[in-house]
């Protein structure tokens, strides 16, 4: 494809924004991999391209917050390991399966998601001074490093809200702790995805290289902003990455 000045001036700034609101509430992915298409990226490469500068972005965002001491390394390198074999299979069906089956998921996913996070019931601030490690700790984390690795594998957005709010309501984990946790994970999966796209050359360099380092200074600055403001930034993010995810789901499904 050609690159033009005008592909830089459509994916640069929306992928600083995706770095920033991923940092905060995940998600980022919705508005950086539709900026790549917008810019006439392929879909396959859109999604390769977005695994690149995304993986910038939250390196950045998990320095953050493991300089703050937010990640539990215990919980953290099982779910890690889980997650690169979840992510690998998911990349791997991407290169090969359609889309149909996926916006039919999310279909189901967006209600109950939604109604989770609006329930200030169950997702609610919980004591972040320590994290407790049992077997619902653990199963949780597990669970959704392979389940939701696998679906940011396959294609990604709303990978770090979904890794949230499962921290957030079945580990009870701290907002600050959850979102240190799902950065771990995403930056895995991320990584893990990438190689298999770079692999197959679905990874424009050209383009994904500055949108990395656009995407790097959104995740810093983000990531800032939770460890001050918390559940303050944290639930309205994830609801307008939800509606914008709603959005972009119903857009598939209608065209």
């Amino acid at each position: 494809m050609e690159i033009t000045f005008m592909t830089y001036l459509i994916v640069c700034p929306l992928v600083f924004l995706a770095g920033f609101i991923d940092a905060i509430g995940g998600g980022g992915g919705l508005i950086s991999l539709p900026a790549y298409l917008l810019a006439g990226l392929p879909a396959h490469m859109a999604i390769g391209t977005n695994k690149l500068s995304s993986s910038f972005g939250t390196t950045v965002a998990t320095l953050r917050f493991i300089k703050q001491r937010l990640v539990n390394w215990k919980l953290a390198v099982p779910s890690v390991l889980v997650a690169i074999l979840g992510s690998s299979l998911g990349a791997r069906w991407s290169l090969l399966a359609s889309e149909h089956v996926l916006v039919m998921v999310l279909v189901v996913i967006l209600p109950m998601t939604a109604f989770i996070v609006l329930n200030r019931r169950l997702f609610r601030e919980h004591t972040e001074e320590c994290v407790k490690l049992d077997r619902r700790t653990y199963a949780t984390a597990l669970s959704a490093a392979f389940l939701i690795g696998g679906y940011d594998g396959f294609y990604g957005p709303g990978t770090g809200t979904f890794l949230i709010i499962a921290f957030t309501i079945f580990a009870r984990l701290g907002v600050r702790s959850s979102n240190a946790h799902a950065k771990v994970i995403n930056l895995t999966t991320n990584i893990t995805s990438l190689v298999i796209f770079l692999l197959h050359g679905q990874v424009l360099l050209l383009v994904g290289i500055p949108a990395a380092i656009c995407n790097m200074i959104g995740g810093y600055l983000g990531a800032g902003l939770v460890m001050k403001n918390g559940m303050k930034v944290v639930r309205p993010s994830i609801i307008i990455v939800l509606i914008l995810l709603a959005c972009k789901v119903a857009g598939d499904y209608l065209w």
